[in-house]
């Protein structure tokens, strides 16, 4: 049977493995449509797929819930999406006064705002303190070993939390409660100098996150250190950034540069329009961790010797490509693609397949590729994160 150009790949409603020249055949066995709706370039892959990649996509709607009074979470580390292995990622949600619980990790803890507001705070090893209010498109850092707490403001907060260890898991970090219900009271009683009766009531285990009252205002929870306040602050307002604009969109780079305090992690916060792409590119630093926070897209990774995997991308995703391998990222959708680009870094550095070829004499370009004037004249030493032109636009689903 001959499938319309129009439908191609589909049978009636229902999406096929076929191409545009009759390659594959009908499915009609057992399978998930609604997954092969989502994933159009797994169902039918490009032509130019070749070789076996791993799986660089997971889900956090794949993942489990903890559920506790005073908010949820879930995370993908290397469990989940195994190739991850320099970072890991938690999606946290706080009610109104839910508290993520006093506590500290062994990694470092950089975290972006997603909805909502949220207090936090914390004290270094010299006693210097630090308590804030953060906001929809703020950052925050906590180094390794710094304590620190999150609470929900009036209208609760969702956020993502990234560390630089893709075997992290947050349900096995360093907490206030499950510390004290594991050391003998009356060594609790020496080391605070009161009587055992005042831990009679002290939670049995590890509380997590608990309910509480939403705070008052940020003034009337001040304390006062003897010792200062931190002298780099945790919090950055990635959003009041001026970004890097293109045509087809923009790019807000974060890393110690302008955010002194994160040393481990990198980022950058990419705004792709309908009909643009990230352009084709490569990080010589480390691997690429990515969330996706609205639109969808898809990605292609080359990693050399013919070998190449495309993958398509929703909100709530979470992408991986690993160190030096080059990739591009399409808006295949009607709205815009805004996506994290996350590092396990001090500085965010990435490499320009246009600006390298722009720079590199223009007779090795073009007998290595066989290109000609309607190429070359067009390449641009100046570096375009988000590229868009007249006419460009990702084509329908599985023309491939």
């Amino acid at each position: 049977m001959e499938i319309p150009k129009r439908n191609q790949g589909m049978y009636g409603n229902v999406p096929q493995p076929i191409r545009i020249d009759g390659a594959g055949g009908i499915d009609n066995g057992p399978r998930d449509i609604m997954r092969d709706i989502e994933n159009p370039n797994m169902l039918v892959p490009p032509i130019t797929d070749s070789g076996l990649l791993p799986n660089m996509r997971f889900s956090f709607s794949d993942t489990s819930m903890t559920l506790s009074h005073g908010g949820w979470s879930r995370e993908i580390t290397v469990r989940e999406l195994p190739i991850a292995t320099t970072l890991a990622g938690v999606n946290m949600s706080l009610t109104p006064g839910g508290v993520r619980e006093l506590h500290w990790h062994q990694q470092a803890e950089w975290s972006y705002m997603l909805l909502g507001r949220a207090r936090i705070t914390s004290v270094d090893q010299n006693g210097r303190n630090f308590i804030a209010d953060v906001g929809p498109g703020d950052l925050w850092y906590f180094p390794p070993g710094i304590p620190h707490s999150i609470q929900g403001l009036e209208e609760g907060c969702e956020f993502l939390l990234v560390f630089d260890d893709g075997t992290f898991s947050d349900l096995n970090t360093l907490s206030i409660s499950d510390w004290f219900a594991h050391t003998p009271k009356e060594v609790l009683s020496a080391n605070f100098g009161v009587p055992i009766s005042a831990f009679d009531h002290i939670p049995s285990e590890q509380l997590y996150i608990y309910q509480d009252n939403v705070p008052g205002p940020l003034e009337s929870q001040q304390v006062q250190s003897p010792y200062g306040t931190i002298p780099q602050s945790f919090t950055h307002h990635l959003l009041s950034q001026p970004p890097i604009k293109t045509p087809g969109g923009s790019v807000r780079i974060v890393d110690s540069s302008n955010f002194p305090i994160s040393k481990n992690i990198a980022a950058a916060l990419v705004e792709i329009e309908p009909g643009a792409m990230r352009e084709l590119h490569w990080h010589p630093n480390n691997d690429e961790w990515q969330y996706y926070l609205t639109g969808q897209g898809r990605m292609t990774v080359f990693t050399g010797n013919g070998t190449a995997r495309t993958f398509d991308y929703r909100a709530g995703d979470v992408g991986y490509v690993p160190f030096a391998t080059g990739h591009y990222i399409q808006n295949t959708g009607n709205q815009t693609l805004w996506f994290l680009e996350i590092f396990k870094s001090d500085r965010f550095v990435d490499v320009s397949l246009n600006q390298w070829m722009a720079l590199t004499p223009r007779d090795l370009v073009r007998n290595n590729l066989h290109v000609g004037p309607e190429l070359l004249d067009y390449l641009r030493k100046e570096k375009w994160p988000v590229v868009k032109y007249p006419g460009f636009s990702y084509y329908p689903k599985n023309t491939n």
